[in-house]
């Protein structure tokens, strides 16, 4: 396959980085969440914390809950991590790797591509060309782009 090298190895960066997240399920959070595990580690009550954070022991409650059911922002986890000297670490980690991704999708592309070109075969009575893992890689060479991976009519 004939990809754009630039972007080959930008996946290949990534992949590398996020390796040491894989597989993600591996690091499920706490039941209630990253902020109050880590409060009653460092044995901070609720009152200490938000006088760090300048707000009522209530708003951390708050805090802890929004984060338990995901729905925390980014910038109010950070802040509250911030205050227990702690980093927050963001990743979205791929199920695979991104070179899986983008294979399995030019591989589909394909795919349908080839079924419908069969099927048109197959009613006009002409015989499809084998095998079917030879159609697909060539295929993929000659009419898919990575720019055309993820277009909605794809």
């Amino acid at each position: 396959m004939a990809w754009n090298r630039k972007l080959q190895q930008a996946r290949q960066s990534l992949d590398q980085k996020l390796r040491a997240f894989q597989p993600a399920g591996q690091h499920p959070p706490p039941a209630k969440g990253w902020i109050r595990a880590l409060r009653n580690a460092l044995g901070l009550s609720a009152a200490q914390l938000g006088d760090k954070l300048g707000v009522r022991p209530q708003s951390i409650d708050d805090l802890e809950r929004s984060e338990a059911a995901g729905t925390i922002s980014l910038d109010a986890i950070a802040r509250v991590g911030q205050a227990m000297d702690c980093t927050l670490v963001y990743a979205l980690v791929p199920n695979t790797s991104l070179e899986t991704i983008v294979q399995r999708r030019a591989e589909a592309l394909a795919m349908a591509a080839i079924a419908g070109v069969a099927h048109t075969m197959a009613l006009e009575d002409q015989q499809v060309p084998s095998p079917l893992g030879q159609q697909v890689k060539d295929y993929i060479e000659d009419h898919i782009s990575e720019r055309d991976l993820w277009r909605d009519n794809g």
